[in-house]
Parts: structure tokens; sequence; C-alpha cells
């Protein structure tokens, strides 16, 4: 998964194709619990998102504009705007985050070509 560490890596991340923004920290638990399976989840989705990753404590300004309060947090995007949000406050299976995940193409595929 592609780490963005600026404001600016990440508007261009989301710029075009559909991209999943999953906002992490270090000393999250629940960030962690989903670490050993998200490469198999990103594979499994691959040609069909794009997945960034972003430390909220290293983008403080741009996860108040988000509105990122719990995390791990995952957000669809698409053309530069959000399709779709999957937050919780409880610990998010790999089933539940592949739910979001087929929601997220769901929605994409059904908006207008550009």
């Amino acid at each position: 998964m592609h780490m963005i560490t600026t404001d600016e890596a990440f508007r261009e991340a989301v710029a075009g194709e559909l991209t999943v923004a999953v906002f992490k920290t270090t000393w999250c638990g629940d960030c962690h619990f989903i670490d050993p399976f998200m490469p198999d989840v990103e594979q499994a989705y691959a040609g069909r998102i794009k997945f960034v990753q972003i430390d909220r404590d290293d983008l403080p300004d741009l996860c108040s504009e988000l509105n990122i309060l719990g995390i791990p947090s995952f957000i669809a995007f698409k053309n530069g705007q959000e399709l779709v949000r999957f937050v919780s406050k409880l610990r998010k299976t790999r089933d539940e985050i592949e739910q979001f995940l087929d929601r997220a193409v769901s929605v994409a595929s059904a908006l207008p070509q550009a």
C-alpha cells in the first residue's frame, strides 16, 4: 500500500481512478489487526481499486478536513470526490472491509464516465 505523506500527494492520489484511502496510526491496535490480511485484500482488488495509506498523526489538517475521527477509516474516492466511507468504532473484519470495497466498486461503476 502506497504511503501518503503530504496533502498534495493525497489530492493527486485520489484525483483519478477509484482509490481507497486507509487512515491509520502506528499506535492503533485495530489498525494493526488488519495488517496481516490487507495485502491479500489489495491483491484481490488489483486492477479495480488503488489503495493508499495515510497516518492520521502525520496529516492532522487533512484528517480534520475529511472528518476522520475513528481509525482505521476507509474512504473511497474517484475523480477527487468522496464516494463512500467505512467508519465504525468497532474492530473491522476482513469480510466487512471486502463488503465496503465491493460497494465502492459498485458506486464507482455507476458514475458517468469522465
